[in-house]
């Protein structure tokens, strides 16, 4: 909104050219976002607390888990709250990949509300039924692919671009539709599956997002672009503001989430931030780059259907538990050694993600 107001007045007064800048309205995304977690934070979570005063832990968790029965779930709420008046105050409300992305996430962020509000209302862990919340993703991810692939100019809307080689890009046609819903749909959920400790999925949520920041900046920006050897996706460049603002809200829910946490995010901040994660990959053509950033969130999906598979084809289980981080719980690790390891963990591959921009 800044930039749609200000920007246009700059002729007359000098100062508003700072809104020009992507890396300044980035800047201000992120603390905006800090500052409405801070303030919305101990309300919302007093409110939650109100709603929400049997609040059990589910059946399928370790046994350590029964302490934390009491706190609230749903607080993702906080992380959408924060980052869509962020994004709404910095972006430029003009570009149609921002809107693309937000109706994922709030899309996405919908379906975890209501997964949670079952949960809750009826006393039943399970929530919405599996294969109904995968066909309103699909849904969901089905119309902004379509979206996405009208807003980006051809040949390249439909083309699929490889890591570490430049210039290698393979074209997808027809398919693309349903790789890049998979690519939406896989990120959000893997997400969800990665949330099951004190501040375990919010910062490599929080590193993946400002890697993305970083490619959705060079993407946009035709000179980086041709520099680094990457591909020049118009319009993607604003995504930096969105992502910025998605590292402000998840900075200020971790002030809430850290160990002991005093509030959870719930399927609405889980499924809403991977479907967000998922859809900027999409946009600027890093969706194998994800992998790698997100690998993480990769690991813990994989260990569930490895357990899963192994367990209906041999009647045997290859980990403890599933999600792998229950393993580690399960083996007697402390609940803060594993949050922290894999917060190293997330960092390394989200590292060796950024190399891809100069490893052609």
């Amino acid at each position: 909104m800044f930039f749609n107001l200000l920007v246009p007045l700059a002729d007359d007064i000098s100062f508003f050219n700072l809104f020009r800048y992507l890396t300044f309205r980035s800047g201000g995304a992120v603390m905006t976002a800090l500052v409405v977690s801070f303030l919305l934070g101990e309300p919302i979570i007093r409110w939650l607390k109100s709603k929400q005063p049997h609040v059990g832990v589910r059946a399928d968790t370790p046994e350590t888990h029964l302490k934390k029965r009491g706190t609230p779930i749903m607080g993702g709420v906080l992380i959408l709250l924060s980052m869509g008046i962020s994004t709404l105050l910095w972006a430029d409300l003009s570009n149609g990949y921002v809107w693309a992305v937000l109706t994922v996430t709030f899309g996405f962020g919908a379906i975890g509300f209501c997964d949670d509000y079952l949960k809750l209302t009826k006393r039943n862990s399970k929530g919405l039924p599996g294969r109904w919340k995968l066909v309103v993703q699909f849904l969901i991810a089905f119309a902004a692919a379509l979206w996405i692939v009208y807003l980006t100019r051809e040949p390249l809307s439909t083309q699929l671009a490889i890591p570490f080689f430049k210039n290698l890009l393979i074209d997808l046609g027809m398919f693309f539709i349903p790789f890049a819903m998979f690519v939406m749909v896989g990120s959000s959920n893997a997400v969800n599956l990665t949330d099951g400790l004190d501040g375990l999925a919010i910062v490599p949520v929080m590193i993946a997002a400002g890697c993305f920041a970083a490619f959705a900046y060079v993407a946009g920006n035709a000179v980086f672009a041709n520099y680094l050897l990457i591909h020049h996706v118009p319009g993607s460049g604003e995504l930096a503001v969105l992502c910025a603002a998605l590292v402000g809200a998840a900075l200020g829910f971790l002030w809430f989430n850290a160990p002991p946490a005093m509030v959870f995010m719930g399927d609405v901040g889980s499924l809403s931030m991977g479907g967000a994660l998922g859809t900027v990959a999409v946009i600027t053509k890093n969706e194998l780059t994800l992998a790698i950033v997100g690998g993480l969130f990769v690991l813990e999906a994989v260990s569930v259907i490895v357990q899963v598979a192994s367990f209906k084809l041999t009647g045997k289980r290859v980990f403890l538990m599933a999600p792998l981080h229950h393993h580690f719980e399960k083996k007697g690790w402390a609940e803060p050694t594993i949050v922290i390891r894999f917060w190293i963990i997330a960092s390394i591959l989200a590292l060796a993600g950024l190399a891809t921009l100069k490893l052609r």
